[in-house]
């Protein structure tokens, strides 16, 4: 091999190593986000997971450095957008704002969960044509007439149809379930007076109570709210016991690496914290969380166990 050969095959060897030691190639693995990153809700426009994602969508802008694009893929409470995400290229530019009723057993190990952004307590919401003034009295009115008040819900297996469940069965009364395509669907219903209840996530139905357009009867988690100090729960209110928590959170499909996972749950977290948007989520009656993805997957994980079995014993199958 002549001098010249040498010196560029030498060159060349060089260049490989270098490359080889600085990581892979901007064509093979940049930095998260690249590119745009699409938030998915599998839920109508107006519910609490679409209201979440917008609140956080320009804060994610400022520090992505990315358009960030919020986008409804509603239907089957929220499976039909659940399986776009889960199918989609796992590089963490198509994410999911998930619900309780978008993940089943069968779908949960489809996704990696990044973080929670919001578990919080439902409220007991009714018509004010309910002759009920807390949960004693809507008792006594459901055993009064079995079946005839209604609850609305986003969608079979939501979490507000489960809350619904979880409290016929503690209370021992019949409600008939109606549901929707949506929360936002519901909430308007349940405004004209064509449904009775709804066990709805409190920034959907808080302002509406505020006007007096709908009546809060209780909280469904195990203790009260600090945004809803006056409201007493559940299980204070004649049905010890019973408790229910709405949440919503951030999953990729499964295969997104472990580091653009880590990355984009940091970056979620770092939102959550910002006091502007904390303060607007409790405003609107939810609770700011935030976790890391193994948080995130333990938590998935016993709130599956919990509705699982409700679902068994009521004979409910949520859409797939």
């Amino acid at each position: 091999m002549s001098g010249s050969r040498a010196l560029v095959a030498a060159v060349l060897c060089w260049a490989f190593a270098a490359a080889q030691a600085q990581g892979p190639s901007a064509g093979s693995g940049q930095a998260f986000p690249s590119k745009a990153v699409r938030i998915v809700v599998p839920f109508p426009p107006g519910g609490g997971a679409d209201t979440l994602a917008r609140i956080m969508e320009p804060r994610l802008v400022a520090i992505w450095g990315q358009a960030v694009i919020v986008e409804n893929r509603p239907g089957a409470s929220g499976h039909i957008g659940a399986d776009f995400v889960a199918k989609s290229a796992p590089d963490g530019s198509t994410l999911l704002m998930s619900s309780t009723a978008s993940l089943t057993e069968k779908n949960v190990d489809q996704f990696a969960p990044v973080s929670l952004v919001s578990a919080s307590p439902y409220v007991v919401t009714a018509s004010p044509k309910i002759a009920a003034a807390g949960i004693r009295e809507l008792i006594a009115l459901a055993k009064a007439s079995p079946g005839k008040l209604s609850f609305a819900s986003s969608g079979t297996g939501a979490a507000s149809h489960l809350s619904g469940e979880l409290f016929k069965s503690m209370a021992g009364i019949d409600l008939l379930h109606v549901p929707y395509k949506g929360t936002g669907q519901a909430v308007t219903d349940l405004l004209a007076g064509h449904v009775d209840l709804m066990f709805a996530p409190a920034q959907t139905v808080m302002p509406y109570v505020r006007e007096g357009r709908l009546k809060a009867l209780a909280l469904t988690g195990s203790k009260r709210s600090e945004t809803l100090p006056d409201l007493p729960t559940v299980a204070e209110s004649g049905l010890p016991g019973y408790a229910a928590v709405g949440w919503f959170g951030v999953l990729a499909p499964a295969a997104t690496p472990r580091a653009t996972v880590a990355k984009a749950s940091a970056d979620v977290n770092r939102v959550l914290a910002e006091r502007e948007v904390r303060e607007k989520m409790l405003g609107l009656g939810a609770d700011p969380s935030g976790d890391t993805p193994e948080e995130f997957a333990r938590f998935i994980r016993e709130d599956q166990a919990k509705w699982s079995k409700l679902m068994k014993e009521a004979g409910i199958t949520a859409p797939q």
